[in-house]
C-alpha cells in the first residue's frame, strides 16, 4: 500500500515526505515543481506533474495500491490570491476536485489535507479553537475552507474520510539540514528575516505597524515545519484506525509579533537585521493564534520545537548551509 502525496516536493510537503519515507511507508511524489525541488523528494518515488491532469491521476491509481493521499498542492500566496482569485480557485478547489473524483474512481477514501489559519478570518477569540467561525478574508483562506466543505458532503456521500489539518505558520527546517524553505520568490517572514542576516537583502518590510497589537505589527503563531509533518503522520494513522472526518488546528499556542520574531532572528544570527515599515497587505489579519488542544488529546500530538528562539535555529541551520536554496 502507497501514500500519494501532492506537492511532496514543497516545504511542508517534503518534510512529511521525510517522516513517511522514515517510517518504511512506500511514499509516490506527485509534484508539477512550480514551487518544490527535485533535490527535496527524500528516497520518494517523484512523478512530475499537476493534480488536474485527470489521465496522469488515473494512471498513477491504476499502477499503484494507493491507501491514502496527503494533499498539499496549492497556491498560498495571500496578496495574489485577492489580486488574482480565479487562479486560486482553479487551483486550490477546481484541481482537487479531479482529485477526489479519481479517489473515488479507484475506491481510495482516506485523505489528509493540508488547510490553514486562513479560514478564520479575523479571529473573534484567541487562542482560536477549531469551532470559531470562519470568515476568511482573502480568496485563499476561501479556498481552503471551501476544500474543507467538499471534504465533509464527500464523507457523508461518498465515505471518503479525511482530516483537514488547519496549519498557523510554518517555519524552521528539519534539523538534520537536509531539507528547508526555498521559495521564490519569498514571501515569509523568518527566511526573509535571514535573508538580510546573510547579507542578501539590505532590509526586511513590516507590513504595518498600526495594528491593535502590544507593538502595532501583526502578530503569528509559528510551528515548526518538523512538527507539522509528525502531525500529517499521526492522522494518517488516526484515519488507518478509523477516524471519522475532522479538522484541527496546528500551531504552538504562543503569538509572536513581527518585531519579536526579528529580535529573535538577531539572537540567533548575531546580525542586525534592518526593518522598514511598510502599508499593511491587503487581507492580513491583526492576529492569528492557535488552540491546538484538540490534537494534542485526540492524537496525542507534542510539538518538538515549541519555542521560537529553537525555530529559527533550525531554519538558520538551513538558510547558513544553502545560503542559495537547493542551487538555483
Amino acid at each position: 500500500m502507497a501514500i500519494l502525496v501532492t506537492g511532496g516536493l514543497g516545504y511542508v510537503g517534503c518534510h512529511a515526505v521525510k517522516a513517511l519515507v522514515e517510517r518504511g511507508e512506500e511514499v509516490i511524489n506527485l509534484d508539477n515543481l512550480s514551487f518544490g525541488h527535485l533535490e527535496a523528494s527524500c528516497g520518494s518515488r517523484v512523478i512530475v506533474g499537476d493534480i488536474g491532469d485527470r489521465e496522469l491521476l488515473r494512471d498513477i491509481f491504476s499502477n499503484n495500491n494507493i491507501e491514502a493521499v496527503m494533499h498539499f498542492a496549492a497556491l498560498a500566496d495571500v496578496a495574489e490570491s485577492v489580486a488574482d482569485p480565479h487562479k486560486y480557485y482553479l487551483t486550490n478547489v477546481a484541481s482537487s476536485l479531479i482529485l477526489l473524483d479519481v479517489m473515488l474512481e479507484f475506491g481510495c477514501k482516506q485523505m489528509i489535507f493540508s488547510s490553514s489559519a486562513a479560514t478564520f478570518g479575523e479571529p473573534i477569540a484567541v487562542p482560536i479553537p477549531e469551532d470559531h467561525p470562519k470568515n476568511p478574508t482573502n480568496p485563499y483562506g476561501r479556498s481552503k475552507l471551501m476544500l474543507e466543505e467538499v471534504l465533509k458532503d464527500y464523507d457523508h456521500a461518498y465515505g471518503l474520510r479525511s482530516v483537514s489539518l488547519r496549519y498557523f505558520n510554518a517555519a524552521g527546517a528539519d534539523p538534520s539540514g537536509e531539507i528547508g524553505e526555498d521559495h521564490t520568490p519569498e514571501h515569509h517572514l523568518i527566511p526573509l528575516v535571514l535573508q538580510v542576516a546573510l547579507g542578501q537583502r539590505d532590509h526586511v518590510k513590516v507590513y504595518g505597524t498600526d495594528w491593535p497589537t502590544k507593538d502595532g505589527t501583526c502578530i503569528r503563531d509559528y510551528i515548526h515545519v518538523s512538527d507539522l509533518a509528525q502531525a500529517h503522520i499521526l492522522a494518517l494513522d488516526a484515519l488507518r484506525q478509523g477516524l471519522p472526518t475532522t479538522a484541527y488546528n496546528l500551531g504552538n499556542g504562543n503569538g509572536y509579533s513581527v518585531l519579536e520574531v526579528i529580535k529573535a532572528a538577531e539572537r540567533v544570527t548575531g546580525a542586525h537585521i534592518k526593518a522598514v515599515p511598510a502599508p499593511r497587505r491587503p487581507g492580513d489579519p491583526a492576529v492569528l493564534v492557535a488552540s491546538s488542544e484538540r490534537i494534542r488529546l485526540e492524537l496525542r500530538f507534542e510539538p518538538r520545537f515549541p519555542e521560537l528562539v529553537s525555530i529559527i535555529q533550525t531554519a538558520w541551520k538551513w538558510h547558513s548551509t544553502h545560503p542559495n536554496g537547493y542551487g538555483r
